[in-house]
């Protein structure tokens, strides 16, 4: 199939997947021999980052999931859960309806998201987010993390 280029396929089945943020589209080349998944996402507007550093930079959704990958992927089953959770935080971001939003708030988002899902990757990322310096800073987040954990499991019984 090297050298397939998508313009030489047809569209044999498109559907929309679960989270509504992409189309999978099949596809068959024209002489009908080889078939393959593509997907489509959805563009959002542009969006700035604004940096500690003050300097600013457009939204860039892989920078997002590298940095998540590169942080807590270790925490992950596949690169599946990771682009869930870029999801949910790229979902959370675009729906406060800002132009610009401070590296910070980005931050926090991720939080959240992984004290929902994973329990690891949050004490991870909170130590290196917030920038512990002690062990007592270390200690109160993870409790911190178990009273959600605790309430968590109270809602799902």
């Amino acid at each position: 199939m090297s050298g397939l280029k998508i313009g030489e396929s047809k569209v044999i089945e498109s559907r929309e997947t679960q989270d509504g943020t992409m189309i999978r589209r099949r596809r068959v080349s024209l002489d009908g021999k080889h078939r393959f998944t593509t997907y489509e996402r959805i563009e959002r507007p542009g969006m700035m980052v604004r940096k500690r550093s003050g300097s600013k930079e457009a939204f860039d959704r892989e920078k997002l999931a590298s940095a998540v990958r590169n942080s807590v992927g270790k925490y992950f089953d596949s690169d599946l859960d990771v682009q869930n959770v870029v999801s949910r935080v790229e979902d959370e971001i675009y729906a406060l309806g800002k132009d610009e939003i401070p590296s910070k708030v980005i931050g926090e988002k991720i939080l959240e998201v992984l004290s929902e899902t994973n329990d690891m990757a949050y004490v991870r990322f909170v130590s290196v987010f917030r920038e512990f310096k002690t062990l007592d800073e270390l200690e109160q987040s993870i409790a911190e993390q178990r009273k959600r954990m605790e309430m968590r499991d109270k809602k799902e019984k």
